[in-house]
Protein backbone atom coordinates (compact mmCIF):
# COMPACT_ATOMS: atom_id res chain seq x y z
CA UNK A 1 0.00 0.00 0.00
CA UNK A 2 1.44 3.08 -0.94
CA UNK A 3 0.89 6.56 1.31
CA UNK A 4 2.40 9.78 1.72
CA UNK A 5 3.53 11.11 4.72
CA UNK A 6 1.67 14.66 6.18
CA UNK A 7 4.18 15.90 8.03
CA UNK A 8 2.31 19.53 9.55
CA UNK A 9 -1.18 19.92 10.64
CA UNK A 10 -3.70 22.60 8.93
CA UNK A 11 -2.03 25.23 11.29
CA UNK A 12 1.31 24.59 10.73
CA UNK A 13 2.35 21.70 14.03
CA UNK A 14 4.50 19.55 12.61
CA UNK A 15 4.45 15.86 13.99
CA UNK A 16 6.33 14.27 16.66
CA UNK A 17 6.79 10.92 14.51
CA UNK A 18 7.81 9.11 17.62
CA UNK A 19 4.02 9.02 19.19
CA UNK A 20 0.30 8.48 17.90
CA UNK A 21 -1.26 10.90 16.20
CA UNK A 22 -4.56 10.97 18.17
CA UNK A 23 -1.53 12.67 21.08
CA UNK A 24 0.31 14.34 18.85
CA UNK A 25 -2.52 16.68 17.56
CA UNK A 26 -4.17 17.36 20.48
CA UNK A 27 -2.16 16.49 23.89
CA UNK A 28 -1.99 14.34 26.20
CA UNK A 29 -1.73 16.77 28.74
CA UNK A 30 -5.19 18.77 28.04
CA UNK A 31 -7.90 18.54 29.78
CA UNK A 32 -10.66 15.79 28.63
CA UNK A 33 -12.62 18.55 28.06
CA UNK A 34 -10.55 20.14 25.61
CA UNK A 35 -9.51 16.60 23.59
CA UNK A 36 -11.09 16.01 20.42
CA UNK A 37 -9.13 13.14 18.45
CA UNK A 38 -11.70 9.98 16.99
CA UNK A 39 -12.21 7.69 19.42
CA UNK A 40 -13.98 5.12 16.48
CA UNK A 41 -12.65 3.82 13.12
CA UNK A 42 -13.60 1.55 10.38
CA UNK A 43 -11.43 -1.01 8.97
CA UNK A 44 -10.92 -0.25 4.67
CA UNK A 45 -7.83 -2.66 3.86
CA UNK A 46 -4.87 -3.78 5.72
CA UNK A 47 -1.73 -5.69 5.37
CA UNK A 48 -0.41 -8.12 7.54
CA UNK A 49 3.05 -7.46 7.18
CA UNK A 50 3.91 -4.48 5.59
CA UNK A 51 5.75 -1.01 6.33
CA UNK A 52 4.40 2.36 7.58
CA UNK A 53 4.37 4.95 4.47
CA UNK A 54 3.69 7.75 7.06
CA UNK A 55 6.23 7.19 9.91
CA UNK A 56 9.74 6.03 9.01
CA UNK A 57 10.72 2.58 10.43
CA UNK A 58 7.13 1.49 11.62
CA UNK A 59 6.13 -1.80 10.70
CA UNK A 60 3.58 -4.35 10.92
CA UNK A 61 -0.30 -4.95 10.82
CA UNK A 62 -0.61 -1.97 8.80
CA UNK A 63 -4.36 -0.81 8.56
CA UNK A 64 -6.04 1.83 6.33
CA UNK A 65 -9.30 3.07 7.99
CA UNK A 66 -11.52 6.24 8.34
CA UNK A 67 -12.37 8.25 11.10
CA UNK A 68 -16.34 7.47 12.43
CA UNK A 69 -16.70 11.26 13.93
CA UNK A 70 -13.77 13.05 11.51
CA UNK A 71 -14.57 10.91 8.56
CA UNK A 72 -10.90 11.22 7.75
CA UNK A 73 -8.64 8.65 6.61
CA UNK A 74 -5.93 7.16 8.29
CA UNK A 75 -2.99 4.57 8.74
CA UNK A 76 -3.55 2.95 11.83
CA UNK A 77 -0.98 -0.41 13.40
CA UNK A 78 -2.35 -3.49 14.36
CA UNK A 79 -1.35 -5.13 17.14
CA UNK A 80 0.37 -8.71 16.03
CA UNK A 81 -2.12 -11.67 16.14
CA UNK A 82 -5.25 -9.97 16.24
CA UNK A 83 -8.07 -10.32 14.15
CA UNK A 84 -8.56 -7.59 11.70
CA UNK A 85 -11.90 -7.45 9.10
CA UNK A 86 -12.78 -5.56 6.55
CA UNK A 87 -15.67 -3.32 7.94
CA UNK A 88 -14.84 -3.64 11.34
CA UNK A 89 -15.31 -1.08 13.59
CA UNK A 90 -11.95 -0.82 15.86
CA UNK A 91 -11.58 1.45 18.76
CA UNK A 92 -8.62 3.88 18.57
CA UNK A 93 -8.91 6.05 21.35
CA UNK A 94 -5.88 6.67 23.82
CA UNK A 95 -6.45 4.09 26.51
CA UNK A 96 -7.85 0.61 26.36
CA UNK A 97 -7.54 -0.48 22.55
CA UNK A 98 -7.27 -4.22 21.76
CA UNK A 99 -6.65 -4.27 18.49
CA UNK A 100 -4.50 -0.69 17.27
CA UNK A 101 -1.43 -0.25 19.08
CA UNK A 102 -0.99 3.28 17.52
CA UNK A 103 -2.80 5.73 14.92
CA UNK A 104 0.32 6.43 12.49
CA UNK A 105 -1.27 9.19 10.40
CA UNK A 106 -3.72 10.79 8.24
CA UNK A 107 -3.92 9.50 4.39
CA UNK A 108 -5.01 10.84 1.24
CA UNK A 109 -7.51 9.43 -1.27
CA UNK A 110 -5.13 9.00 -3.51
CA UNK A 111 -2.82 7.05 -1.62
CA UNK A 112 -5.21 4.72 -0.22
CA UNK A 113 -5.28 1.20 -1.96
CA UNK A 114 -7.61 0.14 -4.70
CA UNK A 115 -9.36 -2.28 -2.23
CA UNK A 116 -9.72 0.82 -0.09
CA UNK A 117 -10.96 2.94 -2.44
CA UNK A 118 -13.43 0.00 -3.44
CA UNK A 119 -14.57 -0.23 0.32
CA UNK A 120 -15.01 3.59 1.16
CA UNK A 121 -18.40 3.67 -0.32
CA UNK A 122 -20.39 0.61 1.58
CA UNK A 123 -18.33 1.58 4.84
CA UNK A 124 -18.95 5.44 4.41
CA UNK A 125 -22.78 4.47 3.76
CA UNK A 126 -22.51 2.25 7.36
CA UNK A 127 -21.12 5.05 9.24
CA UNK A 128 -24.13 7.28 8.22
CA UNK A 129 -27.00 4.84 9.09
CA UNK A 130 -24.92 4.42 12.62
CA UNK A 131 -24.49 7.91 12.97
CA UNK A 132 -28.36 8.56 11.89
CA UNK A 133 -28.74 11.19 14.45
CA UNK A 134 -25.49 13.45 13.70
CA UNK A 135 -26.94 14.02 10.12
CA UNK A 136 -30.70 14.07 10.49
CA UNK A 137 -29.57 17.16 12.91
CA UNK A 138 -28.04 18.25 9.48
CA UNK A 139 -30.94 18.11 7.66
CA UNK A 140 -32.76 20.08 10.42
CA UNK A 141 -30.70 22.68 11.00
CA UNK A 142 -28.70 23.53 7.82
CA UNK A 143 -29.45 27.39 6.42
CA UNK A 144 -28.85 29.21 3.51
CA UNK A 145 -25.25 29.26 2.33
CA UNK A 146 -25.85 32.52 -0.57
CA UNK A 147 -28.72 33.99 -1.58
CA UNK A 148 -29.38 31.71 -4.44
CA UNK A 149 -28.12 27.88 -2.95
CA UNK A 150 -29.40 26.72 0.44
CA UNK A 151 -26.52 23.68 2.08
CA UNK A 152 -29.53 21.36 1.57
CA UNK A 153 -28.78 21.68 -1.83
CA UNK A 154 -24.91 20.54 -1.95
CA UNK A 155 -26.20 17.17 -1.15
CA UNK A 156 -26.73 15.22 -4.11
CA UNK A 157 -29.92 14.38 -5.48
CA UNK A 158 -31.65 17.59 -3.72
CA UNK A 159 -32.63 19.71 -5.72
CA UNK A 160 -34.94 23.15 -5.43
CA UNK A 161 -38.09 20.61 -5.23
CA UNK A 162 -37.01 18.50 -2.33
CA UNK A 163 -35.20 21.34 -1.13
CA UNK A 164 -38.23 22.76 -0.29
CA UNK A 165 -40.25 20.33 0.59
CA UNK A 166 -37.60 19.55 3.41
CA UNK A 167 -37.87 23.01 4.60
CA UNK A 168 -41.41 22.87 4.50
CA UNK A 169 -41.22 19.25 6.47
CA UNK A 170 -39.25 20.46 8.79
CA UNK A 171 -40.80 23.17 10.17
CA UNK A 172 -43.75 21.34 10.54
CA UNK A 173 -42.34 18.32 12.54
CA UNK A 174 -38.06 17.97 12.99
CA UNK A 175 -37.20 14.56 10.93
CA UNK A 176 -36.18 12.24 13.07
CA UNK A 177 -35.18 9.16 10.97
CA UNK A 178 -34.03 8.42 6.77
CA UNK A 179 -37.66 6.42 6.80
CA UNK A 180 -38.81 9.64 7.64
CA UNK A 181 -37.85 12.22 5.31
CA UNK A 182 -38.14 9.32 2.59
CA UNK A 183 -41.87 8.63 3.60
CA UNK A 184 -42.65 12.57 3.97
CA UNK A 185 -40.60 14.15 1.30
CA UNK A 186 -40.33 11.27 -1.07
CA UNK A 187 -36.59 11.45 -1.36
CA UNK A 188 -35.38 7.96 -2.05
CA UNK A 189 -32.24 6.68 0.34
CA UNK A 190 -31.12 9.48 1.65
CA UNK A 191 -28.56 8.10 3.79
CA UNK A 192 -26.92 6.94 0.49
CA UNK A 193 -26.92 10.71 -0.91
CA UNK A 194 -25.15 11.51 2.32
CA UNK A 195 -22.59 9.30 2.00
CA UNK A 196 -22.47 10.20 -1.55
CA UNK A 197 -21.47 13.90 -0.54
CA UNK A 198 -18.77 12.61 1.74
CA UNK A 199 -17.07 10.63 -0.63
CA UNK A 200 -17.08 13.88 -2.88
CA UNK A 201 -15.33 15.38 -0.11
CA UNK A 202 -12.57 13.09 0.96
CA UNK A 203 -11.78 12.60 -3.23
CA UNK A 204 -11.56 16.57 -3.29
CA UNK A 205 -14.38 16.77 -5.82
CA UNK A 206 -16.48 18.89 -3.48
CA UNK A 207 -15.26 22.63 -3.39
CA UNK A 208 -16.06 22.64 0.52
CA UNK A 209 -16.93 20.04 3.55
CA UNK A 210 -20.25 19.49 5.31
CA UNK A 211 -19.17 16.54 7.28
CA UNK A 212 -15.24 15.92 6.77
CA UNK A 213 -13.26 17.37 8.91
CA UNK A 214 -9.48 17.35 8.87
Amino acid sequence: MSAWLRRYDNDGSSFSLGKDVNEQRYGAGQPQSQRKYEEYAYVLDFTQRAKSSTVRGREGIIIQAIGEERLTLLELLGIQNMSIEVGERVYIGREGRDKVMSVLGRLEYGSISQSAKNELPSIIEKIVIANQKRFIDYINTSQPITPRIHALELIPGIGKTYMMTIIKERERKKFESFTEIQERVGLREPAKLIAKRIIDEITGEARMNLFVRK
